[in-house]
């Protein structure tokens, strides 16, 4: 995608948001956030799937081989039951694992609700795309986007995605200076 903005895509799991029977709400929060934290240039992208493991490992696969997307954040399925299939799916997706990503989320979130320990959020690398499982309650993605996002922008600049940034008078990112 050279010379294309950064492309960002959402993908919200969830059995009844994929067949109309709620609207989804993550999916919109998490671009609501984005829109108000990144500075421009960017595309954002939404799309929805059913819970399990095929459906979302084949939407993964395709959003990073296919689509180029340098960021992918998903909502949803990172729970206990047995449909929340979300990071056995990443597992078969990632080149590389980003445990402190998850470990950050539950920290956090735990401040908040003492059932965050149920979460299995993570984060990985699949080529040149960074993917990170977030929860799937707005709330929610609003305090594990605060916490890990200071570290994407730079994450991205180590794969070779494209190149954010955070808008510092919101959040402010990290670059280390340069020598």
């Amino acid at each position: 995608m050279t010379g294309s903005p950064p492309a960002i895509a959402i993908l919200t799991i969830s059995d009844r948001a994929s067949k109309g029977i709620y609207a989804d709400k993550s999916g919109p929060a998490i671009e609501a956030w984005l829109r108000t934290t990144l500075v421009p240039p960017f595309r954002v992208e939404r799309r929805i799937v059913p819970d399990g493991l095929e459906s979302v490992r084949d939407a993964l696969i395709g959003l990073c081989d296919e689509g180029g997307f340098d960021l992918v954040l998903t909502t949803g399925g990172t729970g206990p039951s047995p449909r929340d299939l979300t990071p056995e799916a990443m597992a078969e997706t990632v080149d590389k694992v980003l445990a402190g990503f998850g470990e950050l989320m539950r920290r956090v979130s735990l401040e908040q609700v003492p059932t965050a320990i149920l979460s299995r959020q993570e984060a990985g690398i699949r080529g040149k795309t960074l993917i990170i499982n977030i929860p799937g309650k707005p709330d929610a993605i609003k305090v594990c986007l605060d916490a890990v996002f200071p570290a994407v922008p730079y994450c991205l600049d180590l794969i070779g995605a494209g190149f954010i940034d955070t808008d510092p008078a919101v959040l402010k990112s990290f670059r280390p200076a340069a020598r």
